[in-house]
C-alpha cells in the first residue's frame, strides 16, 4: 500500500481521483490547506481520520508530512504504447538514482507539457513516497513509463518518428541553439555518471549546457529544467 505524505501530493490525488483508503490529519493542526483537503476528501468519499501527531510520523517515517498522510493504492506506471502516438515531448532518465532528483525531473517535465517521463527499471530511482513529495502532485498528471532497457527504447522511439538528443558536457550543439523537431526526446544522464556510452551512441545528437564558471555540470534536475523550458520557449515561438 503506498503511503503520500503532504499538502500538494495528497491534495493532486484528491483533484486527480486516485483511490484512497483514507486520509489521516494530525490533531490539533490546522490552516486552509488542510482544510481544503478535508473538503476534497468528503467530494470523493475518502474517509477522514484525525490521529495524534507521533502515528503520522510512525506511519510516514518522516517527520515532514506537513500534518497530514494518506493511504492508498500503489501508483501504477504507464505504458510507453499509449503515450508515444500522442505526445511532442518525450523526457528519458538514464539512471537518475536519487528520489528527490526525480521527483523534481517530474514536477518541472509537467510545467513544461512534456508527454511522459521515462526512468530505468534497474539502478535507477522509483516512484516512492519520496518521490511523490518532491513531485509536489506533479505524478498525479504526469505519466511515468518503467523501461527495461533504456537503448532499446531509444531505438524504438526513433521507429516512431522521434528525434533523440542527449544532453552531455561535449555534446556539438548547445541547448539555446537546437530547432526542436515536432517529436522530440530529451535523455539526461544519472547524477555524477552522465549517459551511458551505448545511450549516447542511441541518440541522435548531443547537445550541452555551455559554463561560464569552473563547475563543469549541474545538478539532473536544474539541467532538466534548462533545456526543458528552452524547448518550450521554441515550440511556443513556432507555434
Amino acid at each position: 500500500m503506498a503511503v503520500l505524505i503532504g499538502v500538494h501530493p495528497i491534495a493532486e490525488a484528491l483533484r486527480a481521483k486516485r483511490p484512497l483508503e483514507r486520509i489521516l490529519v494530525a490533531r490539533g493542526a490546522g490552516g486552509h490547506r488542510l482544510q481544503e483537503i478535508i473538503d476534497l476528501a468528503r467530494g470523493t468519499g475518502t474517509p477522514v481520520r484525525f490521529e495524534d501527531r507521533g502515528a503520522l510520523d510512525r506511519l510516514a517515517g518522516v517527520k515532514s508530512h506537513q500534518g497530514v498522510v494518506a493511504l492508498g493504492a500503489e501508483k501504477k506506471y504507464a505504458e510507453l504504447e499509449e503515450i508515444a502516438p500522442t505526445t511532442e515531448l518525450l523526457v528519458v532518465l538514464d539512471g537518475v538514482e536519487d528520489p528527490h532528483n526525480l521527483g523534481a525531473i517530474i514536477r518541472t517535465a509537467h510545467a513544461a507539457g512534456a508527454g511522459a517521463v521515462i526512468i530505468a527499471e534497474r539502478r535507477a530511482a522509483g516512484l516512492t513516497e519520496t518521490v511523490a513529495k518532491a513531485a509536489a502532485g506533479a505524478l498525479e498528471h504526469l505519466p511515468v513509463v518503467r523501461a527495461v532497457n533504456i537503448s532499446q527504447t531509444l531505438r524504438s522511439l526513433k521507429q516512431e518518428g522521434y528525434f533523440v538528443y542527449g544532453l552531455d558536457e561535449k555534446g556539438d550543439q548547445t541547448f539555446d541553439s537546437v530547432d526542436w523537431p515536432e517529436r522530440t526526446v530529451i535523455v539526461m544522464g544519472a547524477e555524477g555518471k552522465g549517459l551511458h556510452d551505448l545511450v549516447k551512441k542511441n541518440c541522435d545528437a548531443l547537445v550541452r549546457i555551455p559554463m561560464a564558471g569552473k563547475i563543469a555540470s549541474l545538478n539532473v534536475s536544474v539541467a532538466t529544467g534548462i533545456v526543458l523550458f528552452a524547448w518550450r520557449s521554441r515550440r511556443a515561438e513556432k507555434s
